[in-house]
């Protein structure tokens, strides 16, 4: 089969790929998962995934080597974060094992639709793990499904490694004191829409979100992490037990530390104390890093390293994770699963 895609144009869109890994847990534990040509989810209306919210994601990618090999970065951290996420929402884990199995069937399957390594772009994979079922009440579900998809993707902000500028939320929280913010959850996701879209109408590339209780602390930036460099070159992003543990924050943590040799910690990050930052970004799976150029806070609008020039301590960081992730720098022990292909 030839797979005829333009490469170079590739946006962060849906694509139905041939196939895709689905899995069922019933009378207390999962069966055996297989591949499937069905993109459809065949679901009672009265499952808990759809009235109250149990259902969680993932969100990975494989990348294509200049050799053209194909492997896939740290998913047992995706793995070991959804777990995490079953147990807030009283789901049943998806073993770590049967995790990487399942996202290596499908990249495997669908492998011609990994993008070449010229292009920039990667197979983006989304995980679901849904409650299915009959069930009215507030509840948890007696069945489960988890499900694997994948989609070719290019940069998710349009531009590339190009600053952008965000704006600070103060009508609106991404998540609760003490709820789900740390957990991938759908609903998060929901309220984060219309500030997310008011943004968006204003010019502006998503939302800064405060921390719930006061006010004064960054949190997350839109559908992204945050992290700043300092004046002093330390990697600071925040601490907040409403965040979500970002794969790709603490791969930058840990390179930050290790690779570029700069201090490196998580910490408070005072909205009203951003002149200690040189640089700032969002970091993700989706977005990996996007500088921030600037942040609308009220009336004030605070520039960083430059609105139009990436800075280059950014810009190091960046190198050296996509260099890892598209196996063009050695990668630290463990973070790195090769998908055969026969």
């Amino acid at each position: 089969m030839t797979v005829t895609i333009d490469w170079e144009n590739l946006g962060f869109d849906y694509m139905k790929l041939p196939y895709r890994y689905i899995a069922h847990y019933t009378d207390g534990q999962w069966q055996a998962g297989e591949l499937t040509e069905d993109a459809t989810l065949h679901i009672s209306e009265s499952s808990p995934a759809l009235h109250y919210g149990q259902q969680a994601f993932e969100g990975l990618k494989a990348y294509r080597t200049k050799s053209g090999e194909i492997q896939l970065f740290r998913p047992d951290q995706n793995a070991e974060r959804l777990q995490k996420t079953a147990d807030r929402l009283m789901m049943p884990q998806v073993p770590t094992e049967m995790f990487i199995e399942a996202a290596k069937s499908v990249v495997k399957a669908n492998h011609e639709y990994v993008p070449p390594y010229e292009s920039g772009g990667s197979l983006y994979l989304r995980p679901l793990l849904i409650g299915v079922g009959d069930i009215i009440g507030v509840q948890p579900a007696h069945d489960y499904i988890f499900t694997i998809f994948a989609m070719p993707v290019g940069n998710y902000f349009k531009g590339g490694l190009a600053p952008t500028k965000f704006i600070v939320s103060r009508d609106f929280d991404r998540a609760a004191p003490h709820g789900t913010g740390a957990a991938k959850v759908g609903g998060n996701y929901a309220a984060s829409l219309l500030p997310g879209a008011n943004a968006h109408n204003t010019g502006y590339s998503d939302v800064i979100y405060l921390d719930p209780s006061t006010h004064t602390k960054i949190e997350e930036v839109g559908s992204a992490n945050f992290f700043g460099i300092t004046k002093d070159n330390e990697f600071v992003t925040p601490l907040s037990p409403s965040i979500l543990p970002s794969i790709t924050k603490y791969s930058l943590l840990y390179l930050a530390k290790n690779r570029l040799g700069l201090k490196a910690s998580e910490g408070d990050v005072f909205i009203d104390d951003l002149d200690r930052f040189a640089e700032a970004g969002a970091c993700g799976t989706a977005a990996v890093i996007s500088p921030i150029g600037g942040i609308q806070n009220g009336d004030d609008f605070h520039v960083f390293y430059s609105e139009t020039e990436v800075g280059p301590i950014t810009r190091k960081l960046y190198d050296e994770l996509v260099g890892i992730q598209k196996g063009d720098v050695t990668a630290p022990e463990g973070w790195i699963y090769k998908v055969e292909i026969d």
